[in-house]
């Protein structure tokens, strides 16, 4: 993959499923564009939950990580390697404001296929738990999972999800930590929660509350 340099939010919206529709005025896809370029580096929310020296090494908009069982890969808004201390973080951020996680994971199981199948399954593995609830937001397991699967392509010995919401509501809060409850920990807003993985990895979650970019 050759990577080119963006300049300005708008070289993200390119790179959106739906550009025509995804780039809305108070909506993530924009928020999170006008937020990362503006900080230069990692927004200030999202890296008080990696520590207190995390330094940004490269951020990619909209980047697609290939998921087990085939089918579409997991788009994440952000996905960024990030330097904490000795570790190298992979990282991959899901920019909420208005519009919710995504469908029930009990509704994108309806009438699976096999692939839908092995690919909760290679998933649960990833995260070493098993028998998610329906009630699960699909997006957070396998955005969490792309995480994963990227530290493992880039050789990191540190993962992270990090919701980074725009809602000065915190809409879908609950959602997140159910998926966090799943997993065994409840992270409070702003603070991160850390968990052990399979492949001795370390797991990071959070939730960073950002201000809507004006």
């Amino acid at each position: 993959m050759i990577l080119v340099p963006t300049r300005s939010p708008e070289d993200w919206r390119a790179l959106l499923a739906d550009p025509l529709t995804q780039w809305r005025a108070g909506y993530s896809a924009m928020s999170a564009a006008l937020c990362w370029e503006r900080a230069g580096g990692l927004p200030p929310e999202v890296a008080a939950l990696l520590g207190p020296k995390a330094t940004l090494l490269l951020a990619i908009p909209e980047h697609k990580v290939a998921l087990p069982g085939g089918g579409r890969a997991s788009q994440c808004d952000v996905f960024a390697l990030v330097r904490q201390g000795d570790d190298t973080i992979s990282l991959t951020v899901e920019a909420k404001a208005a519009e919710p996680f995504g469908p029930l994971l009990g509704d994108w199981l309806a009438e699976a296929s096999p692939g839908k199948a092995a690919r909760l399954a290679a998933i649960c593995g990833l995260l070493g738990r098993s028998d998610p609830p329906s009630s699960l937001r699909y997006q957070l397991l396998h955005r969490t999972a792309a995480a994963i699967i990227e530290a493992r392509r880039f050789g990191t010995g540190r993962a992270a999800m990090i919701v980074q919401s725009f809602s000065a509501h915190a809409q879908w809060h609950d959602d997140f930590i159910a998926f966090c409850g799943w997993l065994g920990t409840a992270p409070a807003m702003g603070s991160p929660a850390d968990i052990a993985l399979p492949d001795g990895r370390r797991l990071t979650l959070g939730w960073a509350q950002s201000p809507l970019p004006q």
